[in-house]
């Protein structure tokens, strides 16, 4: 929602937050956030020595990453909340992507977060499907995946940079950049 301003980005979060910062809504996405984390990290550990295709490795590869984003990003988004008393909206997150050097950090960060997410489910596409579709095949149909994976990071970037020329932080936020 941010490519359409930061104020609809918040009205957006705002609304949502009547679902998700419900306390058993948040408390059943904490247990399926370690469950995918403790059991991709036990299926990398048990496919590591098996002859894979390239998009099984992807697969592999991107869960891994992904465990280690959601490690960092449930633990950043708790410490923001309850220790810094951040309230952890638009300007907690693009913090770290529009101020020098924090960004060199967190682009690849969160850019490789996204890019991961997409490569996940390309790579169980290109394993599960079997069939051509409009002339595609499974493995083209991945590539796809992938393609829109990065449209959607340079997207989310636009929006989370106000076009690519930067935002300033409210008074408060200026600890998530060490100042």
């Amino acid at each position: 929602m941010s490519i359409f301003g930061i104020e609809t980005h918040l009205a957006v979060m705002e609304s949502l937050r009547l679902f998700y910062r419900n306390p058993l809504v948040e408390s059943i996405l904490g247990i399926a956030v370690l469950t995918q984390i403790i059991s991709g990290t036990r299926l990398v550990w048990k496919k590591r020595k098996m002859k894979t295709s390239s998009f099984e490795w992807l697969q592999l590869w991107s869960g891994l990453y992904l465990a280690f984003f959601l490690v960092i990003h449930v633990s950043a988004i708790l410490v923001g909340r309850f220790i810094l008393k951040l309230d952890t909206n638009f300007y907690f997150g693009a913090a770290g992507l529009n101020h020098f050097p924090a960004n060199l950090f967190f682009i690849p960060y969160y850019g490789l977060a996204i890019f991961s997410f997409f490569g996940h489910i390309a790579g169980i596409h290109a394993q599960k499907m079997k069939k051509t579709i409009l002339g595609f095949s499974p493995n083209q149909q991945a590539k796809m995946i992938l393609v829109k994976g990065v449209l959607l990071s340079l997207l989310i970037f636009y929006g989370l940079t106000n076009g690519f020329t930067g935002i300033a932080l409210p008074p408060g936020y200026e600890v998530l950049i060490g100042k």
